[in-house]
């Protein structure tokens, strides 16, 4: 029997609050949904602006997040299907590979170790996390023109502010520094559940084309692994106007599946 639960993972700078509106279509459509806070982010975006720079923040780790995660999902009484953003995306790949999914839905997803482009876009809107330069004992904040650049680039000036003001938060620089480590190597020959990857024509900081490459790497015989590109979508995908036809395509992907 097909899982009906979904646990949702959001990516950094964010918080749970970014899936609200999937989580009410998904439960409107029968799914038991769970949509877990990072460690440390179950907290309102306006308290965690005002806890920086928060020396528990500046300490997360991916590895920590991963452990977040997997206690969570070993809690329930069966394997969701998981379903991450941006480095939640990774993440998600990540535990899949574990085994501890039924079904997986990457949009977005940041790339495992050893997956790159050299794209100006990605190394522009990346830069402000993972600046060499940077003392990782101090977080990383967004500026609102960064986040124009990086997440809702060609979304109108109205819609950029109201989605800067209701969900970016600051964020650790050694969880994207662990990304580039064995923590986030991925094996993509290794047989699991099936996997859809998504990604936005229009994305800065995950280019279409490196989410491309990160789904082509995989050789799972005899597993389910598909790719979807959504003309004119940013990396803030699951938020921007159209979000709607984005959640409808996993929903009916999902009801495709076997078993």
């Amino acid at each position: 029997m097909k899982s009906k639960k979904i646990v949702f993972i959001h990516g950094m700078y964010m918080t749970p609050l970014c899936w609200d509106s999937w989580v009410k279509r998904f439960s409107a459509n029968g799914y038991d949904c769970l949509a877990p806070a990072w460690p440390g982010r179950d907290k309102s975006v306006a308290e965690l602006r005002q806890l920086h720079p928060d020396p528990k923040l500046a300490a997360l780790t991916l590895t920590a997040v991963l452990d977040h995660f997997t206690n969570i999902i070993n809690g329930l009484d069966a394997k969701p299907i998981l379903m991450g953003h941006s480095m939640g995306g990774l993440i998600t790949q990540i535990l899949l590979q574990r085994g501890l999914a039924s079904a997986a839905v990457a949009i977005d997803s940041a790339p495992p170790q050893g997956v790159f482009t050299a794209k100006w876009s990605f190394l522009k809107a990346n830069w402000g996390h993972a600046n060499p330069f940077a003392s990782k004992s101090h977080p990383a904040t967004m500026s609102f023109e960064r986040f124009q650049y990086a997440f809702a680039n060609s979304l109108p000036l109205e819609e950029q502010r109201a989605a800067y003001d209701s969900f970016v938060v600051p964020e650790s620089r050694r969880v994207p520094a662990e990304s580039l480590t064995l923590t986030a190597r991925i094996d993509f020959g290794k047989p699991g559940a099936p996997l859809l990857m998504i990604a936005g024509s229009n994305d800065h900081i995950i280019p279409a084309s490196l989410n491309h490459s990160n789904f082509s790497k995989y050789h799972r015989a005899g597993s389910i692994t598909d790719f979807k590109e959504f003309p004119g979508r940013t990396h803030f995908i699951i938020g921007q106007s159209g979000w709607e036809e984005v959640a409808d395509y996993v929903a009916a992907w999902l009801g495709r599946l076997p078993g």
